[in-house]
């Protein structure tokens, strides 16, 4: 399924959903600047998730989920019940991540019935509307009809893909926006609590913003993302100190003897974890790893670190396929709330970082609270 669903993730494809991701970032700008009119006080995580909430429902399930507008929107607290309810508690999610095979076998299941039939009610009522009424959308759900209606499409590699159910289609959808909401909007507030607290990296990466948009007129193009260089770097160190995934699970394909140790063999089948964050955090690789510095990965200093030591999105074949739009929906959003907002900490702000200890993710513990004023 991986290698049917990797032509969908291809630069070309990402410029194809680009407009519908900057329509749903315009509208993060007009309901955070309703939000600070009110109170310059703002609860960062919530009003982030809600942009990627609708991102994601209307590239992943061709839907105008309005959850900008309406925090209690059925398709965002239905979005929420899925990140947080679990069939199986914490236990049982342990034992999924680390007996993969034989929780298949048991049949295990993480997700509530009625989260699923929700949102499997949902893919089948947009497929059958689109078909029958020959709708096309730039969004990652036309992609799948395409391949679900025997559309050949091509990889990066250049190899020929077609064939989708339409279960599978739901379950892509599904995995898209479990895997893409959460991730990506515990990015944006990290980036954001760290401008807030580095004002002068702040400032760079808003000059760089004004920049670029007045050579564009004003106007944020596709070509726009690749000019903003600096708010990339500062995208990057975000996922170096707060690495989403802390560790990656992997299986070894053969018998491994480990370099320079021929005692320690990782023998074939056996299951590695690599810490991802414990690397990214090691003063080998990255001086003063506590500190924020976007620094880090200017081209000089990506050039003098081998590829592997940087692992947000894991590395190789089994990488994240999804990366390169989790990556364009934080830089839009955050490139239209810096060209228009200063954020800054308030009395409420956590200082320093406390994390959620009974979450898999690397979150905060709790609201995370900045100040935010109109540029």
């Amino acid at each position: 399924l991986r290698s049917k669903l990797s032509p969908t993730f291809t630069s070309g494809k990402m410029k194809f959903m680009f407009p519908t991701v900057v329509q749903v970032a315009n509208e993060l700008v007009k309901a955070f600047a309703q939000i600070v009119e009110k109170n310059s006080k703002v609860e960062i995580r919530d009003i982030v998730s809600r942009y990627t909430t609708d991102v994601i429902g209307s590239c992943a399930f061709g839907l105008e989920c309005n959850s900008l507008s309406d925090a209690q929107a059925k398709f965002h607290v239905m979005s929420k019940r899925a990140l947080l309810e679990n069939h199986l508690g914490n236990f049982g999610v342990a034992f999924r991540f680390s007996f993969p095979k034989l929780a298949m076998r048991l049949r295990m299941r993480d997700t509530v019935h009625e989260i699923e039939d929700f949102f499997m009610g949902i893919v089948k009522a947009t497929v059958k509307y689109r078909e029958e009424n020959q709708v096309k959308r730039n969004d990652f759900m036309n992609l799948l009809l395409e391949l679900k209606n025997n559309k050949v499409m091509k990889s990066d590699t250049g190899e020929d893909f077609t064939n989708l159910s339409l279960k599978e289609i739901a379950a892509q959808a599904f995995i898209f926006l479990v895997a893409g909401s959460d991730t990506s909007s515990t990015t944006m507030s990290f980036a954001l609590y760290e401008l807030a607290l580095n004002e002068d990296i702040q400032e760079k990466a808003r000059r760089e913003v004004e920049r670029v948009l007045e050579l564009h007129n004003q106007e944020f193009s596709y070509e726009c993302m690749s000019e903003l260089k600096y708010l990339e770097q500062v995208i990057q160190e975000t996922l170096r100190l707060y690495c989403p995934l802390p560790a990656l699970n992997r299986v070894a394909l053969e018998d491994y003897v480990v370099p320079g140790h021929p005692n320690f063999v990782i023998k074939k089948d056996m299951p590695v974890i690599i810490p991802a964050i414990s690397i990214h955090r090691d003063e080998k690789y990255f001086p003063n790893p506590e500190k924020f510095n976007p620094e880090n990965f200017s081209a000089e200093q990506v050039a003098l670190r081998d590829s592997v030591l940087y692992l947000p999105f894991g590395e190789g074949p089994r990488n994240c396929i999804g990366s390169r739009f989790g990556k364009m929906q934080i830089l839009i959003g955050l490139a239209l709330l810096l060209k228009n907002f200063k954020f800054s900490v308030c009395e409420d702000t956590l200082i320093p970082m406390k994390y959620d200890k009974e979450n898999f993710m690397v979150t905060p513990d709790g609201n995370l609270y900045l100040k935010a004023t109109k540029v």
